[in-house]
């Protein structure tokens, strides 16, 4: 309270016991000194200047989580645009319990002169590019774990099946030809059905038998 009195003379007076409380912060609004990060270096079809992109990481409590985001680029023309992005993603990263719904934000956004194809993958924009980067750097970094891991993880939790098991398991046609490979040309009915048991030639297809003559 600001009080005027007749000699022009400013006084504040100060109200006791009462002061004005800072609002709540979110899990991880802290940052501290030093921060792991990585840098993302994007090549993109909607600007005309390579992009690097760092991301920033801790470890918390309660997992690994995004501190902040920082977008930089030769380009001056958009670097305002970069400042507004560097400062909402971080925000978000810090005070967000779950970050993750960012990306959808930003695959959602539409460049009105249409999307590009960029390393096989079609981005409607540049913002879907920036998204697919933080995607990228939460697999990379282990704040989400990678579908193509989990598929690997079960695969290899799988018991395996020799051949021999799976040779096992095929039916067996008991009404099968069997196929002797040391049958010779019987000299009576001319079919490959001689075979020699006990010293003999017995031909299987009409019974002749060198033993009998």
């Amino acid at each position: 309270m600001i009080n005027l009195e007749k000699n022009s003379k400013i006084t504040v007076i100060e109200k006791e016991n009462k002061s004005i409380s800072a609002q709540p912060k979110g899990p991880s609004s802290l940052r501290p000194d030093v921060v792991n990060a990585k840098v993302y270096k994007v090549k993109s079809a909607f600007v005309k200047k390579s992009v690097f992109i760092t991301l920033g990481y801790i470890d918390t409590e309660s997992g690994r989580r995004p501190i902040e985001i920082f977008i930089n680029s030769k380009d001056l023309n958009r670097s305002a645009e970069y400042v507004v992005l560097t400062r909402l993603i971080s925000a978000i990263f810090r005070r967000a319990t779950d970050p993750m719904f960012i990306l959808e934000e930003l695959h959602g956004i539409t460049d009105p002169n249409g999307g590009a194809f960029q390393n096989g993958q079609y981005f409607h924009s540049f913002y879907a590019e920036v998204a697919h980067v933080i995607k990228q750097f939460f697999y990379d970094v282990g704040i989400v774990k990678n579908e193509n891991s989990i598929n690997t993880e079960q695969s290899l939790s799988e018991p395996k099946v020799d051949k021999e098991t799976i040779e096992s398991q095929i039916p067996v046609d008991n009404n099968a030809v069997e196929i002797n490979i040391d049958f010779r040309i019987c000299p009576d009915c001319q079919v490959k059905a001689l075979k020699t048991e006990n010293g003999c030639d017995m031909c299987m297809e009409c019974g002749y038998s060198k033993c009998d003559k």
